[in-house]
């Protein structure tokens, strides 16, 4: 998959949070790492159209973000920190079907599809639980799983770890490199990104160093440590 930013500029509440940013991407594993506010979640939102540029363009294999929006969104899934943020049904299975549902796939098919996921990830005992009675962890695999069971090409995780503890960021970061998707992960977990094909370095709204994971890891604890 190529992902392409040409100028693209992103403002947010009148303020100009991404500047004149021109990226090619095509790694299957990158991270995004940098300080609060230096707009990491933002670059990341604008993958899947979530952030629309404000002047230059953001494409998806030729996929204008801003024209054909739907279609980037089918290609490209989004998880996000927060988990509650992202479920919204009551019952576990029926949260992981309700975009299958949206699209029209039958019953049977999401049933099957919806049990694949759950296996896949390890958390087929969850299907019948309340969405609401699940621990932080469990919450976060459930989010993953909504996002797999629609078969995206990419798959972008906005700080996916930061509200978990140990056993369950490691579980997380596990299902993350089984993944046969593209990922595109924004992290302050350094650690997750040392096996990934490229890291990008995010400062004062643009790339401020985009090299391997050492690389760009060293470069970020050197400043801004």
């Amino acid at each position: 998959m190529l992902i392409e930013f040409d100028d693209a500029s992103a403002v947010l509440h009148d303020r100009v949070v991404l500047q004149d940013v021109s990226l090619r991407l095509s790694e299957r594993r990158i991270g995004i790492i940098g300080t609060n506010g230096s707009g990491k979640s933002t670059l990341a939102r604008m993958l899947n159209g979530l952030v629309l540029p404000a002047t230059g363009s953001v494409r998806i294999d030729q996929l204008d973000t801003r024209r054909d929006t739907r279609a980037v969104r089918r290609k490209v899934g989004f998880v996000f920190q927060n988990p509650d943020n992202q479920i919204v049904f009551p019952m576990v299975s029926e949260d992981i079907g309700f975009g299958l549902k949206n699209l029209g796939v039958a019953k049977s098919e999401i049933s099957a599809r919806t049990h694949d996921i759950l296996q896949q990830l390890g958390i087929a005992h969850l299907a019948d639980r309340a969405s609401h009675g699940l621990s932080g962890g469990e919450k976060q695999m459930v989010a993953l799983a909504a996002v797999l069971v629609m078969n995206p090409e990419l798959i972008v995780f906005d700080e996916p770890t930061t509200l978990l503890e140990l056993r369950n960021r490691n579980r997380l970061r596990d299902a993350i490199q089984a993944l046969p998707q593209s990922a595109v992960v924004v992290t302050h977990d350094l650690e997750m990104l040392e096996d990934f094909d490229r890291v990008l370095v995010m400062a004062d709204g643009g790339v401020a160093c985009d090299a391997t994971p050492a690389e760009a890891i060293d470069w970020y604890r050197r400043g801004f440590s």
